[in-house]
């Protein structure tokens, strides 16, 4: 996909939330990875956490970061599966405005390409909330990789084009 060099890059700031019940921050290379790419791409890394599957403190953290106009975007890195304590899309739904359906489809069909249909598991989703963007990838190193190389890297360039998620921050806060 194009981008435009003609125009300045515009960093955002995205807050980064691992969701596991066994990773620290001595072991979250899916976290390190995600931050790595983050920054390479010239964004700020505005927080990092970690949470367990606990729905209760992923919302609350989600309401914090939400409310937090210091934070454009967070990204979430795991509970996305369909076990008992993947609870992350759950937890998203009680703070969303509204689903970005598309976002959850295409890393479907990324993955796909790599992992067949193992994809299916996956419940991969992202939203709008009170003006913040939110998108879950499960946990594994390959799924944050294709993620953010497949999706998340063009759309939160403001220079990608035809359109970004960039461009529509000023307005996603209008009703």
């Amino acid at each position: 996909m194009p981008i435009d060099e003609s125009i300045a890059f515009t960093p955002i700031r995205i807050a980064l939330l691992t969701i596991s019940d066994t990773r620290t921050p001595e072991d979250d290379r899916s976290g390190d990875i995600l931050a790595e790419r983050v920054r390479a791409a010239g964004h700020d890394l505005a927080d990092r956490a970690i949470e367990i599957d606990a729905i209760d403190r992923i919302v609350a953290r989600l309401h914090r970061w939400i409310d937090d106009l210091w934070i454009d975007c967070i990204i979430t890195t795991g509970g996305t599966g369909v076990t008992g304590r993947d609870v992350t899309p759950e937890a998203l739904a009680r703070v969303r405005d509204k689903d970005i359906p598309g976002f959850g489809e295409l890393f479907r069909w990324l993955s796909y390409e790599k992992i067949g249909t193992s994809t299916i598991q996956s419940r991969a989703c992202a939203c709008v909330a009170r003006g913040t963007y939110i998108f879950a990838l499960p946990g594994s190193t390959g799924a944050v990789k294709d993620g953010w190389d497949g999706i998340l890297a063009s759309q939160l360039d403001n220079r990608h084009k035809p359109c970004n998620f960039v461009e529509l921050m000023p307005r996603l806060r209008e009703v």
